[in-house]
């Protein structure tokens, strides 16, 4: 595929990149180059490959999807500057 100086120059300012006219060709070469790479792939026969993320087969660890209160409310409260019965105690702010 052959791209123009137009097309390069719509494509530049559809990714609101600012090119110099001088720089045009060179661009147009090089952005036909890849496309033309990209219509090489379209040519590979993928059947029967399933699509992957990545080249080592691995899954994510899953655990549980339980609701709880964390267990630890006396290290929770560890953290608060003022903590009293099981709570955090802060400064009234509404009078």
């Amino acid at each position: 595929m052959s791209l123009d100086k137009a097309t390069v120059r719509n494509i530049a300012n559809l990714a609101r990149i600012e090119i110099r006219d001088e720089d045009l060709d060179h661009l147009a070469g090089e952005l036909s180059n890849i496309m033309t790479f990209v219509e090489q792939l379209s040519e590979v026969n993928t059947d029967g490959i399933e699509p992957m993320t990545s080249v080592a087969a691995m899954t994510l660890p899953l655990r549980k999807d339980v609701i709880t209160d964390g267990g630890q409310p006396e290290a929770v409260l560890l953290n608060a500057p003022e903590a009293e019965d099981g709570f955090f105690t802060v400064p009234k702010v509404v009078e």
